[in-house]
């Protein structure tokens, strides 16, 4: 007679096959409770944000849920399997019952960080536009905050656009925006533009600059074109002498990179050479050592991807180096 014990067995052999169960993101277990996890996956289905690119990123979460559980493995460079020395969790999607009312959604998403941050968890998320991170940064950073430990974080901030344009008071009606939240963490003491980097810059501003690399509101500006000219480990040794000793958060917009990898996407940069992915992991990759408190990804568009997901897959691939590198430094810490 087959007993409960063959059953789970059974459950146990179908673990590694992407098709079978539940689509979590990395087939972890779902638990919404912040505090039983070291690392939490988190998804902000939030599209409000940005009201003049495609209106489709609040599908972003589901569509990685559905595609990550093929990336349930090791990490190879770090020799870590992290779901074996982590506690690690999908707790859902941040609630967000006003979704069409940006100001609002923001408000609803640093309310759940806040209780993430109190509960010492690291976040790994995936959006959603970019006026996620925003709200995001206000919870884990800066007076108060248990993940920064009080201070203000280092940004290392991968995108083909800025999103710190505080010229503007709004952006089509939303004002805590996705092309807003850079500038506005930085003037209300959550990001330290001194200690913070903007890398893959690229394509043609709304109105020529005299400088690209330049920015008002402080931050080091890494565009494409540099990177490609002064190569990757020149880039890395920026990137960490920049950040120093600070705590730091790593928010990855996908059109940073190439739309020969990255198809499907919000803000899509054609035209003009984009990172490819490769070359993206290789400096996440000059990331390691650092105390990274939380990571996004976002601006994913899922109903203009190719049919085989290729973004997708791709996006789920960074938020597992992501959170490996998360994993890399709570082992050693």
């Amino acid at each position: 007679m087959t007993t409960r014990d063959d059953i789970e067995a059974r459950r146990k052999l179908m673990q590694p096959w992407y098709w079978w169960g539940i689509p979590t993101f990395f087939k972890c277990p779902w638990n919404e409770d912040p505090a039983a996890c070291d690392i939490a996956l988190i998804g902000v289905p939030h599209s409000a944000g940005n009201g003049s690119t495609e209106r489709d990123q609040h599908l972003g979460p589901r569509a990685i849920r559905h595609v990550s559980g093929r990336l349930r493995r090791a990490h190879q460079a770090f020799r870590l399997t992290p779901w074996d020395e982590f506690k690690i969790h999908d707790l859902g999607d941040v609630p967000l019952p006003q979704a069409m009312d940006n100001e609002a959604s923001v408000d609803h998403i640093e309310d759940f960080y806040k209780l993430v941050d109190a509960a010492g968890a690291r976040p790994v998320s995936f959006g959603g536009d970019h006026a996620v991170t925003g709200p995001i940064l206000k919870a884990l950073a800066g007076k108060g905050a248990k993940s920064s430990g009080g201070r203000k974080i280092a940004l290392v901030h991968f995108d083909a656009h800025r999103d710190d344009y505080d010229h503007m008071a709004h952006w089509l009606g939303a004002v805590r925006s996705a092309a807003h939240w850079a500038a506005y963490t930085v003037h209300e003491g959550y990001v330290d533009a001194a200690q913070s980097i903007q890398i893959g810059i690229r394509g043609n501003p709304m109105k020529p600059r005299d400088d690209p690399a330049e920015s008002s509101t402080g931050y080091r500006v890494l565009p494409a074109d540099e990177i490609f000219e002064a190569g990757l480990e020149r880039t890395i040794e920026i990137m960490r002498e920049r950040i120093g000793d600070a705590p730091v958060y790593v928010s990855f917009d996908l059109d940073v990179l190439d739309p020969a990898d990255a198809p499907g996407v919000a803000n899509l940069e054609a035209g003009y050479r984009g990172l490819r992915t490769w070359e993206a992991i290789k400096i996440l990759h000059g990331l390691r050592g650092k105390n990274i408190i939380g990571a996004d990804i976002v601006c994913p568009m899922p109903t203009v991807d190719n049919p085989n997901q290729i973004t997708a897959l791709t996006g789920s691939v960074l938020m597992f180096e992501m959170l490996c590198l998360i994993g890399d430094y709570l082992r050693s810490a």
